[in-house]
């Protein structure tokens, strides 16, 4: 959104579908997901039509947008409510996170020390509480854990780079220097692709070399849901750079109007900090 309006009133944007229609597409895409999980046949096509149907959402809604924000509707006051709006989603998202290392601080800090200790030893005296663990009653087949090197710690470098160069690029913008935010962009999105390439490596990897699958316990489940997650997000703030990078090179932004570029921004630095704590605590610990 460049915000050229100064307008102190507020604009209202037309009444629109969009919101509802993109969490109908993202329910279907994710239910058929938990189906596809369970072996339903049906399942694959259920993902498909889930997601062409939010993506098709997503490019009308933002497409208005867009529009509504070059076409100069936009002034101060609708600028702070979008900032407030991505401030709340980001705040979303850490929760979303938070709920997950939640999990996983339980698993290992909590029900696996109890799982060791002296009331469970007539039951299972063979069990050992070291993390990872096929359970107990070793119904998980046995697995090997992923280990920080080469791939994580390579993408850690990746995001970590990829953060460093869209701050330049933003402050390129912000000096009017547009064919250098430009670049700086683009490499951003570089960065992104290849930790996205990567991580498919390291699931192949998981799955066919150290049996370890989203069923392998609940070191299994933790571990995919994390970085699954994780690089899903990857993948969305990608996105939004990617629509940035496009909306740049169309001159849509101006040094003092661009918040559409900061608030993908914000994102990208979230997404890089939830790698930093996921790649201590899943990889390392």
């Amino acid at each position: 959104m460049s915000g050229q309006n100064e307008s102190p009133y507020y604009f209202v944007p037309h009444p629109s579908r969009h919101p509802i229609s993109a969490a109908t597409g993202l329910l279907v895409m994710l239910g058929s997901l938990a189906a596809w999980i369970n072996d339903h046949e049906w399942a694959p096509l259920g993902v498909i039509v889930g997601l062409l149907w939010l993506l098709f959402t997503l490019w009308h809604w933002f497409g208005d947008a867009i529009a509504e924000s070059e076409g100069g509707m936009y002034g101060k006051n609708v600028d702070k409510s979008y900032r407030w709006s991505m401030s709340w989603f980001i705040f979303s998202e850490v929760m979303f996170f938070g709920a997950f290392f939640g999990a996983l601080f339980y698993a290992r800090e909590i029900a696996l020390h109890e799982l060791g200790s002296l009331d469970y030893k007539l039951i299972w005296p063979d069990f050992s509480a070291v993390w990872p663990n096929n359970g107990p009653a070793a119904l998980v087949s046995t697995f090997n854990s992923m280990q920080p090197w080469p791939v994580p710690t390579i993408n850690t470098a990746l995001l970590l780079s990829s953060g460093a160069t869209l701050t330049v690029s933003h402050h390129a913008l912000r000096e009017n220097h547009r064919r250098k935010a430009i670049g700086w962009l683009a490499a951003t999105l570089v960065f992104g692709v290849c930790f996205l390439f990567l991580q498919g490596f390291e699931y192949y990897h998981a799955y066919n070399e150290l049996n370890l699958t989203l069923s392998s316990g609940v070191y299994g489940s933790t571990f995919f849901l994390l970085t699954g997650f994780h690089g899903f997000h990857v993948f969305l703030g990608g996105t939004m750079l990617a629509v940035v990078l496009v909306r740049m090179i169309r001159g849509h932004f101006t040094p003092e109007h661009h918040f559409a570029f900061e608030g993908a921004a914000w994102y990208w630095h979230f997404v890089d900090v939830v790698w930093l704590g996921l790649y201590v605590v899943v990889y390392w610990l």
